[in-house]
């Protein structure tokens, strides 16, 4: 009775439309359900067992990402890895360059993907072709290095296609995308070649309706294990390992 009472209401308030009344508040009531997952997130993996965690401090410091990596590196041991660096979301490069100056290993490359136009969408207060940053920027004679332009959606298929080889070995993907359609696009586009000790780090990780988002739907979809490491500002920036 309760089951049939619950289909006849579904299908009388598609018919009617009545819930329509609410649309002028869908986008508030969307970020409520996500930032309370997001809360319920942080309480369950704020524990003493993380290399590194500033919860809570009541401001951020950007730079304390880099204290983040060095921990991350050196817990990992990953300065004199043979590694597969992919960074999506590259932007002046400061991120990208601490990597490739970290490790020594002459055998690893380091790919970063980016628009070099900017945003490709709006993203809370910024506006599509926010924060661009021009290709002359990330300019480098390591050899190791190469950048691919584009949006992820046009790029990764071609890049995925010609690399399957070195995505074999261990890799460290540092997602800086800040959207929840570049995020979940990237993560389920390299889900096949995911492997145990991959690292994955997430730039703007607390934003609940983008990159906490899209990590919650890749691993509740696809089943991937990944526990977290380390985390600054608040869990802006967080560090998973592949299990």
């Amino acid at each position: 009775m309760k089951l049939r009472l619950i289909k006849f209401l579904k299908d009388f308030l598609l018919f009617t439309g009545i819930l329509r009344i609410f649309s002028p508040f869908n986008r508030l009531f969307l970020f409520i359900r996500n930032f309370n997952e997001l809360k319920s997130w942080i309480k369950k993996n704020n524990t003493d067992s993380l290399l590194i965690n500033d919860y809570y401090t009541p401001k951020r410091d950007y730079q304390k990402r880099f204290l983040l990596y060095k921990t991350v590196s050196d817990h990992l041991s990953l300065d004199k890895t043979d590694l597969v660096y992919l960074e999506f979301g590259v932007a002046s490069g400061q991120s990208f360059f601490w990597w490739m100056k970290n490790n020594t290993n002459r055998c690893s490359k380091f790919f970063g993907f980016d628009t070099f136009e900017g945003l490709p969408e709006d993203w809370g207060g910024y506006k599509k072709g926010a924060m661009a940053h021009g290709e002359n920027e990330v300019s480098t004679d390591d050899d190791r290095a190469e950048f691919v332009k584009g949006i992820f959606q046009d790029t990764m298929d071609k890049f995925i296609s010609t690399h399957r080889e070195i995505l074999s070995k261990p890799k460290l993907i540092h997602l800086d995308a800040d959207l929840f359609s570049s995020t979940i696009f990237v993560l389920s586009q390299l889900y096949p070649f995911l492997q145990k000790g991959d690292v994955i780090l997430f730039d703007e990780f607390n934003v609940a309706n983008h990159e906490f988002l899209a990590y919650k739907i890749f691993t509740e979809s696809f089943y991937v294990k990944m526990k977290l490491i380390a985390a600054q500002n608040n869990f802006y920036q967080t560090a998973f390992v592949v299990e």
